[in-house]
């Protein structure tokens, strides 16, 4: 196993540890949040029903990237932004903060407090 493959074993682990302490709930959804190299993923999920109710990334044009990069620390602060907008229109108020297994720093911290910001509760 080289070193990459066994960042993401280990990655994988953290976030089945993760995911046996978070579930989505109709009236406190799940932030489920994916960080590549070049992008930021996130989604609103209802585990119990099965269904995202609203979703964001750093691969949408124009709302999200301005200056063009997509893989800082800015650009996860946009789609932050952006899904608590979303997940407002979808009438979700609160909601439990699932990390992916990615430590809680950098992207995925701006992201979080970006989503704060805009008024999601967790």
């Amino acid at each position: 196993m080289d070193h990459n493959q066994h960042k993401t074993f280990r990655r994988r682990r953290r976030h089945k540890a993760v995911r046996g302490r978070v579930v989505g709930t109709p009236s406190r959804p799940r932030l489920a949040v994916y960080r590549s190299l070049k992008h930021i993923y996130v989604q609103v999920i209802d585990d119990l029903a099965g269904r995202t109710l609203a979703a964001a990334s750093s691969r949408e044009s124009g709302e999200v990237v301005k200056a063009g990069k997509t893989g800082n620390a800015g650009a996860a602060a946009e789609v932050g932004m952006l899904i608590a907008k979303r997940a407002q229109e979808a009438g979700v108020k609160a909601v439990a903060f699932d990390r992916g297994g990615f430590r809680y720093h950098g992207r995925i911290k701006a992201l979080a407090d970006a989503a704060r910001k805009g008024g999601l509760s967790f």
